[in-house]
């Protein structure tokens, strides 16, 4: 039979009680004699102590078996009959084999009497019963807690799982819009073209680089969109502005790899640039450790196409990372989007 390590619980609880238990066995074999005759300390005491040491570990390898056989939370009924039937299969047959040898071998004078029977079985059963209860509630609460972490390991993989999907639909887009916007300035301006395609490549090597994880810093973001803007500029030149006030004290906090360009990129769909009245972006951070972008709005004349995949996309962010505080505000004159920013704990300075 393979042995099994018993759980703390089980040893401990053995150790503290097992000389009590040996006591009480005593006092039932022998009365009084516990108290008068050293004899019962000396060989008795020790000689039950064995005993229920063997006792105790075929209770173990039994109970070991049972929670193999009904692991499950839900199985929880059959596992407590199952260790129940315990009184039957272990604790009788100790008893009885107690009872047994020290009247063959008439140990300290002992000779069996029917109440000993009794007697022992009802210490037996307390005891038993006592211990199965708080060793099935150790289980129960072990498992529990095994289950937590499984289910929140799970929820982990599965943010993980959704975030890589929202780059990717993410990624894809921006490049495309790129793209046709290079395509655009090579039968216009080869210069103009060239310098685009100069930003392009580090602009998509910092984004190749920085959205791994899901999360950057205000830092990382508002560099990323500064590097961005030159590009929105080749192509529009003063026709956009863009404002930035970040309080520094922000820089370390958190918020969604991308949001910044994907808002960015949004008010330039959707609104009408000129010179004479061009798009202006301002991006601030104001108290409660919140990040605004805001663009009057210059609706075109003709409405592009909107699928509002970047919206839905921060959106689920930050529902993926369980944060509250995400709003979009319009009304005829602005558009606006505030962003919780998320406390950043490695930011802690020593």
């Amino acid at each position: 039979m393979k042995l099994v390590r018993p759980p703390k619980l089980e040893l401990y609880s053995f150790l503290f009680s097992m000389p009590l238990i040996s006591a009480i066995v005593n006092l039932i074999l022998y009365d009084d004699r516990l108290w008068k005759d050293y004899r019962v300390w000396i060989y008795s005491i020790p000689l039950i102590y064995l005993i229920g040491i063997f006792s105790w570990y075929s209770h173990v390898l039994y109970a070991d078996w049972i929670e193999r056989k009904y692991p499950e939370l839900n199985q929880s009924r059959q596992r407590v009959l199952g260790k129940a039937m315990v009184l039957f299969f272990v604790m009788t047959p100790s008893i009885l084999l107690i009872l047994f040898i020290y009247d063959r071998f008439h140990i300290l004078e002992y000779q069996f009497q029917d109440d000993d029977l009794f007697k022992g079985l009802l210490v037996g059963v307390g005891v038993n019963t006592i211990f199965e209860t708080l060793y099935e509630a150790d289980y129960v609460f072990s498992k529990m807690k095994q289950s937590a972490r499984e289910k929140e390991t799970m929820q982990e993989l599965a943010v993980h799982q959704d975030f890589d999907t929202l780059k990717n639909q993410v990624n894809p887009h921006f490049l495309f819009n790129c793209l046709n916007t290079l395509s655009s300035l090579i039968s216009v301006d080869k210069k103009r073209a060239e310098m685009f395609l100069d930003e392009l490549s580090k602009v998509y090597r910092y984004l190749l680089k920085n959205n791994e994880e899901g999360v950057s810093t205000v830092a990382q973001e508002i560099r990323f969109i500064e590097s961005y803007f030159n590009l929105l500029q080749t192509r529009y030149g003063n026709s956009v502005q863009l404002n930035v006030q970040i309080d520094k004290r922000y820089d370390p906090y958190l918020l969604p790899s991308l949001t910044l360009q994907l808002l960015v990129e949004n008010a330039v769909k959707h609104n009408a640039l000129s010179k004479n009245n061009p798009l202006v972006i301002d991006i601030f951070t104001v108290a409660g450790n919140k990040l605004v972008v805001s663009n009057n709005h210059q609706p075109l004349t003709v409405k592009a196409n909107s699928t509002k995949v970047g919206l839905k996309n921060i959106k689920t962010k930050y529902s993926l990372l369980k944060q509250s505080g995400f709003l979009v505000m319009a009304d005829d004159k602005n558009f606006t989007v505030v962003l919780p920013l998320i406390w950043n704990p490695q930011a802690i300075k020593v």
